[in-house]
């Protein structure tokens, strides 16, 4: 390598645009991939990006590519003292948690420039006393993520119906998941009953640009999202705990309990010998 290039800075600087705000404020419990689950999240844009005229012509797309920070990794300081943070190796839950493969063969959180990225459902735009909140289905994300950009997905490019997926070619495959009795109840005592019409779920065919009533704020819209428990998160939870978000080295131990928070409240399942997972509990925060 020449003196010029490595003289030259190799990093780079991104400005967060926004947030995003969502049910989970955990990783524990996070879909690994997008579109796996479909929770309805936001994106709160921040000063000066939340003009709506920086989103003209968005409404027209059904769906969204966000570039976005993972910000709450945990990296061995040893390591990360001895190679600058990089860590060349990881091992993938797919492959059982045990098989190393290469950083860039993966889509780990643990990577040099800690950035994912995902493709969400745009459900619609929504203009709050001037601002731009996003409202998206389907996001990899946890609550205060930050978003480093959005651009739109173009089908005509972005589906390669030829693509190879390496060691993930297909869905990972989902357990049967069943709620006691008893946990049921502890959950239906906690849930409200309405959804709040301003961040429902929607069966549009494509996305809109909506004015909410004057008397919504931005901070009421994100409360709704972040912690208020509706009748239909019921459906959301089992849906984030087929997925299987214990670890891998741990999936064969029976009636050992996990913890998934959700929005207000602690979610606590295990595995049973029928092979389910089942939820045993549901507490308040």
């Amino acid at each position: 390598m020449s003196d010029d290039n490595m003289s030259l800075d190799n990093s780079h600087h991104a400005p967060i645009i926004g947030y995003h705000r969502a049910p989970l404020s955990q990783k524990f419990g996070a879909p690994r991939q997008p579109n796996l689950v479909a929770l309805i999240s936001a994106i709160e844009m921040l000063a000066p990006y939340d003009t709506p005229a920086a989103f003209e012509g968005l409404e027209d797309f059904s769906h969204i590519w966000i570039s976005w920070q993972f910000h709450h990794n945990y990296r061995d300081k040893d390591n990360q003292q001895a190679n600058n943070g990089f860590r060349a190796q990881v091992r993938p839950p797919r492959l059982g948690g045990n098989q190393k493969i290469g950083v860039f063969a993966s889509r780990s959180m643990y990577r040099p420039s800690e950035l994912g990225l995902s493709v969400v459902k745009l459900e619609r735009i929504e203009i709050v006393q001037g601002r731009v909140l996003l409202i998206i289905k389907g996001a990899d994300m946890i609550d205060g993520t930050p978003i480093i950009d959005i651009k739109p997905y173009v089908a005509y490019s972005d589906v390669l119906l030829d693509a190879k997926s390496g060691f993930a070619p297909i869905a990972p495959t989902l357990l049967d998941v069943v709620i006691t009795e008893a946990a049921y109840e502890q959950f239906i005592l906690l849930a409200s009953v309405g959804e709040p019409a301003e961040v429902s779920n929607n069966d549009a065919s494509h996305s809109s640009i909506k004015s909410v009533p004057k008397s919504a704020t931005v901070a009421s819209m994100v409360e709704h999202i972040q912690s208020q428990l509706l009748i239909s998160d019921i459906d959301a939870i089992k849906a984030l705990i087929a997925q299987d978000p214990r670890p891998a080295y741990r999936r064969r131990e029976k009636e050992t309990s996990f913890i998934m928070r959700y929005k207000s409240v602690d979610v606590s399942f295990w595995l049973i010998d029928s092979g389910q997972l089942q939820i045993t509990a549901v507490v308040a925060i």
